[in-house]
Order: C-alpha cells, then sequence, then structure tokens
C-alpha cells in the first residue's frame, strides 16, 4: 500500500522542542520529494520544509529557518522534522506529503506533492 504516516506531534511548552516523523511505503524512496505542511486554525495550509531525498537539498520558510531541520533516513523510508525553540505560532496539524523529483531540489508547493499522511497535532503552550 502506497502511503506516507506521521507521528511524533504533541503538547510541548514554548521554547521547546518536539521531533515529528514520517514513513513512507510503497514507493521507491529515492525517486520523490518529501514535505512538511502545517495548517492552523482559520488559516489556509502552508510549506514548513521540503527535502530531495535523492540530493538531500532542504527547503525551509523563513518563518522557522534556524529552528526547524528536516532530515531524511533512506534505510528506514523515514523523513523528520526536528523542531526547536516552538512558539505558540507553531500551533497546527502538521502533515507529510510525497511527490516525484525533478531535478535536485524541492519546492513547497501543495500541488508538487500527491500523497498526504492525514497530519499529526502540535500544540505549543505558552
Amino acid at each position: 500500500q502506497v502511503q506516507v504516516v506521521e507521528s511524533g506531534g504533541g503538547l510541548v511548552q514554548a521554547g521547546g522542542s518536539l521531533r515529528l516523523s514520517c514513513t513512507a511505503s510503497g514507493l521507491t524512496f529515492d525517486r520523490y520529494i518529501m514535505g512538511w505542511f502545517r495548517q492552523a486554525p482559520g488559516k489556509e495550509r502552508e510549506g514548513v520544509s521540503c527535502i530531495h531525498i535523492g540530493s538531500g537539498i532542504t527547503v525551509y520558510a523563513d518563518s522557522v529557518k534556524g529552528r526547524f531541520t528536516i532530515s531524511r533516513d533512506n534505510t528506514k523510508n523515514g523523513v523528520y522534522l526536528q523542531m526547536d525553540s516552538l512558539k505558540s505560532e507553531a500551533n497546527a496539524m502538521y502533515y507529510c506529503a510525497a511527490g516525484g523529483a525533478a531535478g535536485f531540489g524541492c519546492y513547497s508547493q501543495e500541488n508538487d506533492y500527491n500523497l498526504w499522511g492525514q497530519g499529526t497535532q502540535v500544540t505549543v503552550s505558552s
């Protein structure tokens, strides 16, 4: 079955850290880009970060640069989002998504991804 499944969300205090995991199955992992998106209540879904599995090239939204780190483990078909110095604005449902790779980079637009997980909730308490 082709799918991506997120885990690792939860409740954390402002300033704390959380690590999200995404495991992909049923696809040739190194031919994909993987992205993390988030949607806060009442807001549109936005791209947080992405990684080209083959090249390792990463992209971050300006709002998370220097605090979030995306990584991958090709042996586990896994992608991870380490979130440090969390702020209340990080309160959102976080989604992992997979899309076919073209070139060596990755993209933050939703229409570049065609396989989405169910999401994992991140709640930051102030």
